[in-house]
Order: structure tokens, then sequence, then C-alpha cells
């Protein structure tokens, strides 16, 4: 059984891998349109607030720009949690081969205990490196999929900065990366040191 729920997991992540971002929001858009024919204003198509945005009070104004977020977030993040799982299942895979964790079967330890406390603890720390790289990459590469959900977001903003020839804005959205770059290496290095003394 286990075996097969791993080669389903690894079938989906490759599907996942293989899919564009902004291919899966065009799907996601077309599903969520689909369903609310027969299941009216389940789901947002589109734009970053309902039109009866203004008559709402503040806390439904949250949640409707929260439920307005659920679209993109798919959009953008099922592809790269596909690549943080295929990179951490390598990490597990060659972290189970140490002599530290055959020593610790020879023990007789539980085969739970085995993977959570001594495998997954090491398997995860080249994963918290690769934290600090996602967390810049939040800002590049989504102005297609902003263009598509019409969401006005940071890479849209950036693609008409740049369309229209205004430095300042163009300037200080690179130097914003930089800054969400350094700061997501300074958080990894923190989990780092919290993960691993």
């Amino acid at each position: 059984m286990l075996f097969r729920s791993e080669k389903v997991f690894s079938s989906l992540t490759f599907f996942f891998l293989g899919v564009p971002d902004f291919f899966l929001a065009i799907l996601l858009l077309m599903g969520a349109s689909w369903w609310n024919q027969s299941h009216p204003g389940t789901f947002p198509i589109g734009g970053m607030t309902s039109a009866d945005y203004s008559l709402m009070g503040p806390d439904q104004q949250i949640l409707d720009q929260l439920w307005h977020l659920v679209i993109p977030v798919l959009a953008v993040g099922i592809g790269s949690i596909a690549i943080l799982q295929r990179r951490m299942r390598g990490n597990l895979l060659d972290v189970l081969g140490e002599e530290y964790v055959r020593t610790a079967r020879a023990k007789g330890l539980p085969e739970n205990t085995v993977i959570y406390r001594h495998a997954v603890r090491n398997a995860l720390n080249p994963m918290i490196t690769l934290l600090g790289f996602e967390f810049a990459s939040l800002l590049s590469g989504f102005a297609i999929i902003e263009n598509i959900i019409s969401w006005p977001g940071l890479g849209q903003m950036m693609l008409d900065a740049l369309l229209k020839q205004d430095v300042n804005l163009a300037m200080a959205g690179v130097m914003t990366g930089a800054l969400m770059l350094l700061l997501g290496n300074l958080l990894a290095d923190v989990l780092l040191a919290l993960s691993d003394p």
C-alpha cells in the first residue's frame, strides 16, 4: 500500500512539474467557472475583490480578499510544492542510506522514530536553504498569472513599469527583490541554526 501511494504522489508531482503555472491558472479558472454554473458564487473568478466589496464590513472585506486569493495561490503554489517535494524525496532517500540511520535501525528503534527523528531532521537542512530563494521568488515571474487572474500584483506592476520605461519604479522593484532575497537568506540561516545547532 505504501509503495502504491508513493507512486501516486510521484506521478502527481511529475504532472505538476510539467504543467506551467499560467496554464494551471487557466485550468483553475475554467474549473471554477464550471463549478459556479451549478453552485453560483462559490469560487471568485478573477479580480481582487467582489463587486459588493465597498458595502461589506472590515472583517468581511478581509475574508473576501482572502477568498479571492485561493485560485492565485493554488496556481503559484502547486508547482513550487512539487519542486520542493521532489527535492525532499531525494534528500530523504540519500539520508536513509547513511550509516547512522542503519545504526538506529540496528538498535531496534521503531521505523517512525528512525525516519522522523533522525532522517527527516537531516534531510530538512537543504530544504531550509531553498526556502530563502523561494521567499525571494514571490515577487518575480508571476506577471502572466496576475494578468490571467486579473490580480493587481507586483509582477504586473513591474512589467508595466518596464514597458512604460518608468526607471524609478523598475529600480524600486529590483531593490525590493534584492531585499526579499536578503531577508529570505537571513530567515533560512536563522532556521538552519535552530534546526541544526
